[in-house]
């Protein structure tokens, strides 16, 4: 699997999204990033042209996805572009009750961004679609959320996430999961520390998209330290619903092309073996297979090392098969 030559915009680097919030089903304010697009901000894209819906990964906020924003979205972009904060992360909020971060509920969280935001018509019967692009535990998200849609998701991204069994590829159950994500005391010292180490896993494209990305899933403590921003009670129903996921079950119903990117950490092979047994699995199911691209010398956040790449994809994605 070779890397697809990067064909997206030139990023607009002066471009600032709105802000926005939209009530989920169940009361909670959802907020999101309208990086504009043809026709200005909360205007839907026309048939043949699905606008783009993005979902960030465990802890982090839309601001992620920045690098895709400023290429496919902007005043002189191609697409409506839009990336929300899961409940629980960045500016939206976060709900204690139980079941409150089910897959299912974080499912009608994406369809609510994209009907709020004008990516999708109300009437369901409308036949206008969007395209779904999720980052590692974003990417199980998003592929929850194009099963319920069905065929209001033109097309399904999976960045560096989303066809995996957690318990199988990690090795570990939820719990023990859950006490390897705690940061080093050092990192945690200070904003300056936080962002010094963010910056070292590749001091080149570090820029102020990043710096703002990586601030906004911190919060600086009067003594100076930084505490994550997402909430631990959030982080916690997210990798117990993460752990929940069958990705062989719900990518195989899938109808809409989905195509796969993958960053380098793939010790033995095993996730590029998943990958090919979900690709066989919704071949098998008459569903077409996953388009996958390996990217074998760059880290899991693949927007910010590979946003050419990315882009393309998720600019590409709705015409596979066509």
């Amino acid at each position: 699997m070779e890397p697809a030559p990067p064909t997206a915009p030139v990023p607009d680097q002066t471009f600032e999204p709105e802000g926005f919030v939209v009530i989920a089903e169940s009361g909670e304010r959802i907020h999101f990033l309208d990086w504009d697009g043809p026709g200005g901000a909360g205007t839907a894209v026309g048939p043949g042209l699905p606008g783009v819906l993005a979902i960030h990964g465990l802890s982090q906020t839309g601001w992620i996805w920045a690098p895709i924003g400023r290429r496919l979205g902007g005043p002189a972009g191609t697409r409506r572009f839009v990336s929300m904060d899961l409940r629980g992360h960045g500016l939206s909020d976060a709900p204690t009750d139980d079941g409150a971060y089910d897959l299912a509920v974080l499912a009608s969280d994406v369809e609510a961004v994209a009907e709020g935001s004008g990516l999708l018509p109300a009437d369901r019967e409308d036949p206008q679609a969007v395209v779904l692009a999720g980052h590692g535990f974003g990417a199980i998200v998003a592929a929850t959320a194009a099963l319920e849609l069905g065929a209001r998701c033109a097309g399904l991204v999976l960045v560096d996430g989303g066809w995996e069994s957690l318990e199988a590829s990690t090795g570990l159950d939820v719990d023990e999961f859950l006490r390897g994500l705690d940061e080093p005391p050092e990192v945690m010292r200070s904003l300056t520390a936080f962002l010094a180490d963010r910056s070292r896993f590749d001091p080149g494209s570090w820029d102020a998209d990043q710096d703002r990305a990586a601030r906004a899933t911190v919060v600086e403590t009067h003594a100076g330290r930084v505490v994550p921003a997402t909430r631990p009670h959030a982080v916690e129903a997210c990798v117990r619903a993460m752990f929940t996921y069958d990705p062989i079950a719900t990518l195989t119903a899938i109808s809409a092309p989905i195509t796969a990117l993958m960053a380098a950490d793939d010790d033995g092979g095993s996730r590029a073996a998943a990958l090919d047994a979900v690709s066989a699995a919704r071949q098998a199911a008459a569903r077409g297979p996953i388009e996958a691209v390996s990217f074998g010398d760059d880290g899991h956040n693949l927007m910010r090392y590979r946003p050419g790449e990315v882009s393309a994809a998720v600019a590409s994605v709705d015409r596979l098969g066509r």
